[in-house]
């Protein structure tokens, strides 16, 4: 084994890549719960419309606003979510390639440990590059979320700002 390379140095890192995937597993559950809230508010906003039967209200077109939101927000969640799936295969990789890499280091018959290792880093760098890109996925989904919570709060305020005035005269 090469000195420079102790053990401790080895298995850190093995345990990066293992953590950043358990990190992207939280988020694609995370995303997943968030992902089911999205698909069920649109099918409710769609049945409520259906039963309206017609686009013909302030309310109405409220509804297909929201819902058209919510079947954005599902794209930027189903977009996280490939991203961290992806990045979840890129860190499983690059933390079989370290152990490997690790393995190889004592033996190394043909010269094959920094080929490994610059593969560990590429795997790696792609699932960093997974995570961050899932994570921007959903500060836009959020982003679009805030606006629609925003939206109708002040629908809400509108509507009881009216109600005041008619209660008061």
């Amino acid at each position: 084994m090469n000195p420079s390379v102790t053990p401790l140095a080895a298995l850190s890192f093995i345990v990066a890549p293992a953590m950043l995937t358990n990190a992207c597993a939280i988020m694609g559950l995370s995303s997943s719960n968030r992902l089911a809230i999205a698909t069920q508010r649109t099918r409710d906003l769609a049945r409520e419309l259906e039963s309206e039967g017609g686009l013909n209200s302030a309310d109405a077109m409220r509804r297909l606003d929201e819902m058209e939101s919510a079947a954005e927000r599902s794209e930027f969640i189903i977009r996280a979510l490939r991203a961290f799936y992806c990045a979840i295969g890129a860190f499983g990789l690059a933390t079989l390639l370290s152990l490997v890499g690790a393995l190889l280091e004592a033996v190394d018959p043909l010269g094959m440990v920094r080929a490994v290792e610059l593969l560990a880093l590429i795997a790696g760098t792609l699932g960093f590059g997974g995570l961050v890109m899932g994570s921007v996925y959903l500060l836009r989904e959020t982003r679009i979320a805030v606006r629609e919570l925003d939206a109708r709060s002040a629908g809400l305020r509108a509507k009881a700002e009216q109600f005041r005035r008619a209660a008061g005269s």
